[in-house]
């Protein structure tokens, strides 16, 4: 593919190595424990699956494409993405799903996008969930809550009818009251209107009662808070269909983290430090399933207003693994498998996504450390609350489909499978 970094005596447009002839002679697979990694020792993971993300193409192409989204996504070894619908025209019909599906080809790993909960995301009509359902992963209306309780149980029905998830962003908006950031110390001590956390987990309240009584499969996306924490591991316990993500930024800082930045702009809000920490219990316990990034790509002006004014949202696909592999795995506080099945098996089963672990895997240098550079993203959002930070972990190749669609400088693959 023209779009990957040749080097010398590869070719990536041919077939790549099998995962299985790479990972025999890696540090260590998904399965065991990894040890300090020696130089130019690898690991082999499957390739990566964010059910979060925001490719802005059709419609904002100023932000994001699909091209330039799928490039970070493949240097930070995904394989597999599902772009939220909010692009325009909004797929919440079969023509204006076309849009999204004819801009979906032009990306250089598997794009499975979402289908509008809503007609427009307004949260007044359905939509036509029967005539997209064969062509997306599943329906969401993110960056809106459904705020009619009605239209949420009318929309959960119908897609239980077509063996479809609901995947919710959760948010009262009567509870916003114009905050732009948690409502917590930091808001107070400078002056920022605050967003209060019961307007998130109020309608993850409200809905795991609509999916008590639709039986629906059910999904919280980017989770931030502890008590949405606490009533999603209170409806599992009960058996309720509901799974759950949240993205790395809430694992790993919160509201005393903040800087007045757009970096640090995203929403839902970093929390404070008891949300952060009930959280990673959430990870450790299983009742948050997944990681996503919900990389959310703005133009630089759109992030250059501070906190109060810059736009909501914040970009992580390149930076996802090495931030939590650091941070979370190198300190012992969750174990790697446990990271792995939350980026891999974990969201590709629960959203039907199908694909082969021998042709679809990314490899990692555990052992390399860097500071995380937004500069050199292959996205073109800049901003992410990563910026400076020191991680280890530096994917040097992802495969899809059978194809090198990324490569990094210096990494010949060949030298792996001659051992």
């Amino acid at each position: 593919m023209e779009h990957v970094r040749k080097l010398p005596g590869i070719d990536p447009s041919q077939s790549a190595p099998t995962a299985g002839e790479v990972r025999d002679e890696c540090l260590f697979s998904p399965d065991s424990r990894p040890a300090s990694s020696p130089e130019n020792e690898y690991a082999v993971f499957p390739g990566f699956v964010d059910v979060h993300v925001h490719l802005r193409e059709p419609g904002f192409s100023r932000k994001e494409t699909v091209l330039t989204g799928t490039l970070a996504a493949a240097a930070g070894g995904y394989t597999d993405v599902c772009p939220m619908p909010n692009v325009s025209p909004v797929p919440d019909s079969a023509p204006h799903l076309e849009e999204t599906l004819k801009a979906a080809r032009g990306g250089v790993v598997r794009v499975h996008p979402y289908g509008s909960l809503t007609v427009g995301e307004a949260g007044e009509v359905v939509s036509d969930l029967e005539g997209m359902a064969n062509s997306v992963v599943a329906f969401s209306d993110d960056g809106r809550g459904v705020q009619d309780e009605g239209v949420m149980r009318e929309a959960m029905l119908r897609a239980k009818a077509l063996c479809k998830v609901v995947a919710a962003h959760c948010e009262v908006n009567g509870l916003l009251r114009g905050g732009c950031i948690h409502e917590g110390k930091y808001a107070r001590e400078h002056g920022y209107p605050g967003i209060c956390s019961e307007s998130e987990w109020r309608e993850v309240e409200r809905d795991l009662e609509l999916v008590r009584d639709t039986g629906c499969a059910y999904h919280v996306c980017h989770v931030s808070t502890r008590e949405s924490v606490e009533l999603i591991r209170a409806a599992k316990a009960d058996g309720v269909d509901v799974t759950c993500e949240t993205a790395p930024h809430y694992l790993l800082l919160d509201d005393s983290d903040l800087r007045d930045s757009g970096d640090f702009k995203m929403n839902p809000p970093l929390r404070d430090a008891s949300d952060r920490e009930a959280l990673i219990a959430g990870v450790l316990d299983g009742t948050i399933d997944v990681i996503a990034t919900d990389h959310a790509p703005h133009t630089a002006e759109e992030k250059s207003r501070g906190l109060r004014d810059s736009l909501m949202g914040v970009v992580g696909l390149e930076c996802a693994f090495p931030a939590l592999y650091t941070g979370l795995v190198r300190t012992g506080i969750v174990p790697p498998e446990r990271i792995i099945r939350m980026m891999t098996s974990a969201p590709a089963e629960r959203f039907g996504i199908v694909r082969d672990p021998d042709t679809n895997y990314c490899v990692w240098d555990l052992g390399e450390e860097y500071e995380i550079d937004p500069d050199k993203f292959l996205s073109k959002g800049r901003s992410t609350p990563f910026r400076g930070m020191k991680v280890f972990g530096k994917c040097k190749m992802t495969v899809c489909d059978g194809r090198i669609v990324w490569i990094d400088d210096g990494f010949d693959p060949s030298e792996i499978t001659k051992r």
